[in-house]
């Protein structure tokens, strides 16, 4: 007597989980720790300031006032720049029985604005120049790097460009602890008082392997190998080290990643929104439900000399 059996049955019920699996990162570490600030104009000015060099200041009884030649304050400009993503699911496609979701497009919309804010965290750190843009051309904003130009280690050929302008790449070289000692006393000596560290995935192992003239001691009763460093202490004040998946691409080389260290004293820097975060909901032109976000905004930096750049560093 024949068994029925699974391969030969007719209307076995698809088994779908009612899941849906996505491991691709949505980390914005340097978006969400800024400051947030308002824009009102699509040209975003700030202004910088600091105080004389000190000197001996020791005066005679009587003496005449001497009145110096004063200096004004620096402002400085960036430009917003439009983000948007756009999803459209056609009418049935809304309409059908999903698994894992409850609408298409609120899926899509919910996947867009994720999709936003990673490359809002790209162009905030990249190293692009500051563009006025036209009728043709987008507006682009100055990235963390393009204002650095105080405290700046460089590979040799390379070098900090300031005021929003494209910096120079230069021979790359290994990130070390020397390079990060020196350049923290640079950034200290400018006033500045970094809290962050903050680099790719390699130099962090990197990082981690730093001995910081310290002794590491294990225990052995807690089976655990301690090999990480988030937090570096070092002459100059104590500082979280953040990885982060966007640190830019050397320019030269879309393959690398991770050129840069910044050594950063997160207060001083913000994104100035003109237009924050907006869903609209156009008109429609099809049978299809359509959505549009759309962000607009710049980074200020509200002074660079209180953080510090290491770049020209190898990726691998």
């Amino acid at each position: 007597m024949a068994v029925l059996t699974t391969y030969s049955t007719t209307g076995i019920r698809e088994d779908l989980s009612d899941i849906i699996y996505n491991i691709s990162p949505t980390d914005t570490p340097f978006l969400s720790s800024i400051g947030k600030t308002k824009a009102t104009n699509t040209s975003y000015q700030w202004q910088t300031d600091s105080l004389s060099a000190v000197a001996a200041n020791a005066k005679v009884e009587g003496a005449s006032i001497s009145y110096p030649t004063l200096t004004s304050t620096t402002k400085l400009t960036n430009y917003t720049q439009i983000s948007s993503k756009a999803c459209q699911v056609s009418g049935t496609d809304d309409a059908v029985n999903l698994a894992g979701r409850n609408s298409e497009i609120a899926y899509q919309v919910a996947k867009a604005a994720k999709e936003l804010k990673r490359d809002m965290e790209n162009a905030l750190l990249s190293n692009v120049a500051a563009a006025t843009g036209d009728a043709t051309t987008a507006r682009a904003l100055g990235g963390v790097v393009t204002w650095m130009t105080s405290n700046v280690s460089a590979g040799t050929g390379g070098s900090g460009a300031g005021s929003g302008a494209i910096r120079t790449d230069g021979t790359q070289r290994a990130f070390t602890e020397t390079l990060l000692r020196a350049t923290l006393k640079t950034t200290w000596d400018s006033g500045g008082n970094p809290d962050t560290i903050m680099l790719n995935g390699f130099n962090k192992q990197k990082l981690s392997f730093f001995t910081g003239g310290a002794t590491r001691f294990d225990k052995a009763e807690d089976r655990r190998l301690m090999t990480s460093i988030d937090v570096y202490e070092s002459d100059f004040g104590t500082m979280k080290v953040v990885p982060n998946r966007w640190i830019r691409k050397a320019n030269s080389t879309a393959a690398k990643r991770g050129q840069d260290v910044l050594l950063l004293e997160m207060d001083f820097w913000s994104v100035a929104f003109l237009r924050d975060f907006k869903l609209q909901n156009p008109a429609q032109t099809a049978d299809a439900d359509q959505r549009f976000l759309v962000v607009e905004y710049t980074l200020e930096a509200k002074n660079e000399g209180s953080s510090g750049l290491i770049t020209d560093v190898t990726t691998s």
